[in-house]
C-alpha cells in the first residue's frame, strides 16, 4: 500500500513505517511526498520524480570505467511556483508528519540514515528521535519566513 489517500471523510492518518523502497504519499490525486529508502539500489538509471515536477530526483548508474563527458549546463530560463525540497537523512532518526494542502495530517513516517524525502506539496513537520543531521536541497534563493506558512495541525 504505497499511496496514502486522505480523500475519504475524516480519514485516519497513515502511521505505518512503510519500508517499500520508493513510497509515494498522496492525498486524493495530489502527490505530497516521495520517500526513497536507503535500501533502494537500482541496477540502471532511475528517476523517482516525474518530468513535470520542479525538482528532478534520480539515481544515475554507471559501471566501473564508465565516464561522463565533460560538459557545462546552458542558461535555460525556468519558471517555478512554490518550493519543493529534498532532505537526505545523513545520520539519526526523524519522524515526519505530512499534511495535505488544507493542513490535515495524512501520514507519519520514520526516516533513518540514508533515506531521502522529497516534499512536493502540502505541509510537513519533523520530530527528531535521535541527534539528526539533514541535508536539505531546494530552489534558491531562500526567502526566510516569507517562504513559509506556519500552522497548528
Amino acid at each position: 500500500m504505497p499511496d496514502t489517500d486522505s480523500s475519504s471523510a475524516n480519514p485516519a492518518p497513515s502511521t505505518h513505517n512503510a519500508q517499500e523502497p520508493i513510497e509515494r504519499i498522496t492525498s486524493g490525486e495530489t502527490l505530497l511526498a516521495i520517500i526513497v529508502r536507503h535500501s533502494f539500489e537500482p541496477d540502471k538509471t532511475t528517476f523517482v520524480t516525474s518530468d513535470d515536477l520542479n525538482q528532478q530526483i534520480g539515481f544515475i548508474v554507471y559501471p566501473a570505467g564508465g565516464e561522463i563527458v565533460p560538459h557545462s549546463h546552458t542558461n535555460v530560463e525556468r519558471t517555478t511556483v512554490g518550493t519543493q525540497e529534498t532532505l537526505v537523512v545523513r545520520s539519526g532518526l526523524v519522524e515526519v508528519d505530512l499534511y495535505d494542502d488544507d493542513h490535515r495530517l495524512v501520514a507519519t513516517r520514520t526516516l533513518e540514515a540514508g533515506d531521502v524525502l522529497t516534499l512536493i506539496s502540502g505541509g510537513h513537520g519533523f520530530h527528531m528521535k535521535e541527534d539528526t543531521v539533514l541535508l536539505e536541497i531546494k530552489q534558491g534563493p531562500y526567502g526566510g519566513e516569507k517562504d513559509k506558512e506556519r500552522f497548528d495541525p
